[in-house]
């Protein structure tokens, strides 16, 4: 790119000849200790992945760090080619669109001159034709029109709202960025103002083009990126050194506010691949570092706070909205690891080191959406930052450990295809070595580790046999519930309850005499004398 100084070619030739591989260096993977596997020699043949630095490099030949998901070319040259292939698509159908409109001039033409007793034959030949120009010209129109599902898409958008709470932060973050941004230009004086304007038009013009693609939005703001980094050194004169601080804050600005309508949308399958992702890393959660060679030692308590931090890392890097600022946290994991790997080995690392270890780092942390992170980085990130320097290198890693991830088989660990497949159903987990097995040299935290594994393993046992009796018992409860309900109901249907109505009581013989509280006193018996 053009803004790339002098400065940046030197920094990056540095990290170049500190990361590059050795000609014949390979990746290689440890044989794993199952039952009667061999002992553990690091200076055995082995197999491998063989990684150079030129499987990291755009494909194209430019010297520019490729992507897997640009299909290897690097962001320059995946424009060219995406552009190219758009052209040739326009081309064709606008080819297949004249094509079908002579034919529907040559047949109302021939319909006009051949009828009577060709109308019936005429009329089966139409109806056949209208209906592949009809498949064909609705492929045509949406290509060259909205997409038709924008109404819908609309809908969804408007129906998945976020809370109130969200909305209340990300407008707080968004305020407090505007505010940090304005500030940010007011050192350009002129050239600020004309900055500003054209992030304002471009925000603008992005809210009129929420019926586009994810594709064609991401390359909107890459023609952005390099047209007001053009505009910046040829038109406002801006120094070099200030050209990378104006479009990191352009970036910050444009993607704060873009964030919520651009990562991981609902018209792509980005979700979908997290899932898939988040399901992989689980079931290879048995895999350990002994089996991916990584040369680190957890038992060493600096080698373990960095692994932690790198782990941290890698998981915070879901939190930040600016592509730059995930970048950043793939970076700092990315330190860590070289860190400790330095601190076990007691010599600096090298990139056959670095990359078992990101894998491994990337299994044991399980970063949440990560398939959307990257696709967003890829997508809406300056390019100029994933084309060179350390942030593209560090990511490019990044993309070939989750495509190894993906790709991990029992070759890739020197497994036997029946101790993976039982390792990737649960069915059992590496066991340890006998203590007879074990090589001297092996050091007591690598036998504590595995000792560990077995214990754990017996536990897992224990709990599927828990949970197993647990659901039988539920059933059991179940099924005692239905059949006492059952019975009842049976009860009840053969002796049905009658409710007889209540007798009535017996009246009292002077219960008529309704007056008798009237009637004059008995009379008393009296003596005469005499």
């Amino acid at each position: 790119m053009a803004m790339h100084g002098a400065k940046e070619g030197a920094q990056e030739e540095n990290l170049r000849r500190m990361l590059e591989p050795r000609k014949d260096a390979t990746l290689f993977l440890a044989p794993a200790r199952v039952g009667h596997r061999k002992k553990m020699n690091l200076k055995s043949e082995r197999r491998g992945i063989h990684v150079d630095q030129s499987e990291l490099l755009c494909k194209k030949g430019c010297g520019y760090y490729g992507n897997p998901a640009w299909q290897g070319f690097c962001s320059k040259c995946w424009r060219e080619e995406y552009h190219k292939a758009r052209q040739k698509q326009i081309q064709e159908d606008w080819e297949l669109a004249e094509r079908l409109q002579r034919e529907e001039e040559e047949a109302y033409a021939s319909s006009q001159s051949t009828q009577g007793a060709q109308s019936l034959t005429f009329s089966k030949f139409e109806e056949k034709k209208t209906n592949e120009k009809t498949r064909k010209v609705t492929t045509v129109k949406k290509f060259f029109t909205a997409s038709s599902r924008a109404g819908a898409k609309k809908e969804i958008q408007e129906s998945k709202s976020p809370s109130p709470s969200i909305n209340r932060q990300a407008s707080i973050e968004t305020d407090r960025v505007s505010k940090e941004f304005i500030e940010f230009l007011k050192t350009y004086n002129k050239p600020g103002q004309d900055i500003y304007k054209q992030c304002k038009l471009f925000l603008d013009t992005m809210n009129h083009k929420r019926d586009l693609s994810i594709e064609e939005q991401s390359e909107c703001a890459q023609d952005f990126y390099q047209n007001i980094a053009e505009k910046l050194q040829t038109r406002w004169k801006v120094p070099p050194e200030k050209v990378e601080k104006a479009m990191d804050q352009i970036e910050k600005y444009i993607m704060t506010r873009q964030y919520k309508y651009v990562f991981c949308p609902e018209t792509t399958d980005d979700e979908k691949k997290d899932l898939a992702v988040q399901k992989r890393i689980r079931a290879l959660h048995w895999v350990t570092p002994q089996m991916l060679c990584v040369p680190v030692n957890e038992e060493i308590p600096e080698v373990s706070d960095m692994v932690v931090k790198a782990i941290t890392d890698i998981i915070e890097m879901d939190s930040k909205r600016v592509p730059r600022d995930k970048l950043a946290c793939i970076t700092k994991c990315s330190k860590h690891i070289f860190n400790a790997i330095k601190i076990t080995k007691n010599e600096p690392a090298s990139a056959d080191d670095f990359l078992p270890t990101l894998i491994y780092i990337v299994l044991k942390g399980n970063p949440p959406r990560l398939q959307s992170n990257i696709q967003y980085i890829t997508r809406f990130c300056n390019p100029s930052r994933l084309m060179t320097g350390e942030d593209g290198y560090y990511f490019t890693n990044l993309c070939c450990a989750v495509a190894f991830i993906e790709k991990l088989d029992a070759q890739s660990l020197n497994l036997s295809q029946e101790d993976f497949d039982r390792f990737m159903t649960g069915q059992t987990s590496p066991k340890k070595q006998e203590s007879d097995s074990w090589s001297p040299d092996v050091c007591l935290g690598v036998k504590q580790m595995y000792k560990n594994l077995d214990l754990l393993s017996q536990l897992n046992e224990r709990q599927e046999r828990i949970v197993s009796e647990a659901k039988k018992l539920e059933k059991d409860l179940i099924d005692w519930t239905d059949g006492v309900a059952k019975e009842v109901q049976d009860i009840v249907e053969k002796y049905p309850l009658e409710i007889k109505p209540k007798n009535q009581a017996l009246a009292a013989i002077d219960s008529e005499n309704v007056e008798n509280d009237k009637l004059p006193p008995p009379l008393q018996p009296q003596v005469y004398a005499g």
